[in-house]
């Protein structure tokens, strides 16, 4: 066993085969004026080497914060408080909450930790072009003047971009190109953990497979990658694990192919009778402001199991092959 100690924090590593990222509790909230946001509550989360995890859920869960969380790029009114421990191949282990915005930008951003933003238009700098941005990114991480303009073609071909596009303005690209230059740009440095989220948006279905069996690949090869998504479906694509959040909180979290075959939640079963290819029934009612959860069970007012033992929030505890936080699973959860 070893030791690092940090600036603000000590982070143990437990043997040669560790976890790459280990989230620990974290929870977010955001002050506003007399009222607060329950963002994120005491998620827990372990990402291995060559692991794809896919965070689903209905918009407004939580699931972009999680991202915006792990890098420091939540607004001042953030409180944030746990752990997520992140163990590079190379270099000092950090714990991501308590390092700092110097180390974060100095060595965790675009270079451990890479991002597909969820609006790439807003993040991409207006007065370069993709190729100069593409380029400097190279640059920036030891290809040199010369080879950069022939990776940069390479890593857009990779992203289904016309290489000729990247001497395009974001502005003069439509919403999936800047989608792709964004992957790029996120790709470029190589970086062991890609946070992707919503990867996909603005893609036509070729594109939206290519995108995917790109990021499968990155994980085949030893990197790890946290795809946020609403799209069940690419999830069960290439995902290896998948958590499901409700108002905040994960509430299951087991391999793909068990959840989809098997779901213990009853929302993660809402969510899987809504697809196309199944009841196409959506689930009945409205997830609670985030400003006002109940205090037992978030789900409970649009759940059909709950009884009176569901006003005490349930732990996300172990249930067959992964977790569930619930006091009445499904019995298709429970044989799994």
């Amino acid at each position: 066993m070893t030791t690092t100690v940090l600036s603000a924090t000590t982070v143990t590593v437990d043997g040669p085969q560790h976890a790459l990222l280990k989230v620990e509790g974290l929870s977010v909230r955001f002050r506003l004026g007399d009222a607060t946001v329950h963002a994120v509550t005491d998620l827990h989360l372990t990402l291995h080497p060559g692991e794809l995890l896919a965070v689903v859920g209905e918009s407004g869960c939580g699931k972009s914060v999680l991202a915006h969380a792990l890098l420091g790029l939540l607004p001042g009114n953030a409180v944030v408080t746990g752990r997520a421990h992140l163990r590079p191949p190379t270099g000092d282990p950090v714990d991501l909450v308590g390092c700092g915005e110097r180390h974060l930008a100095r060595a965790v951003r675009g270079r451990a930790v890479g991002l597909v933003p969820q609006s790439p238009a807003t993040a991409l700098t207006p007065v370069r072009t993709g190729r100069r941005l593409l380029e400097e990114t190279l640059r920036a991480h030891g290809h040199t003047r010369r080879d950069a303009p022939v990776v940069a073609d390479r890593i857009a071909a990779d992203v289904g971009l016309d290489p000729n596009d990247l001497d395009r303005y974001p502005h003069e690209l439509s919403g999936g190109m800047a989608q792709r230059l964004a992957t790029a740009l996120a790709l470029a440095p190589d970086p062991p953990l890609l946070l992707a989220d919503e990867p996909t948006t603005g893609l036509d279905r070729p594109l939206v497979d290519h995108t995917l069996d790109l990021l499968r690949r990155r994980c085949d090869g030893g990197a790890a990658v946290l795809l946020i998504t609403h799209d069940l479906a690419a999830a069960r694509r290439v995902a290896d694990t998948v958590a499901v959040m409700y108002a905040s909180r994960i509430v299951e979290h087991r391999p793909t192919a068990a959840l989809f075959d098997a779901p213990a939640h009853p929302y993660t079963a809402g969510l899987l009778d809504a697809l196309p290819d199944r009841a196409f029934r959506p689930v009945a009612g409205h997830p609670p402001m985030l400003t006002d959860l109940p205090a037992g069970c978030a789900f409970a007012p649009r759940c059909d199991r709950a009884t009176d033992t569901c006003h005490t929030p349930p732990a996300l505890g172990r249930d067959g092959a992964g977790r569930v936080a619930c006091h009445h699973p499904t019995s298709t959860g429970a044989r799994a």
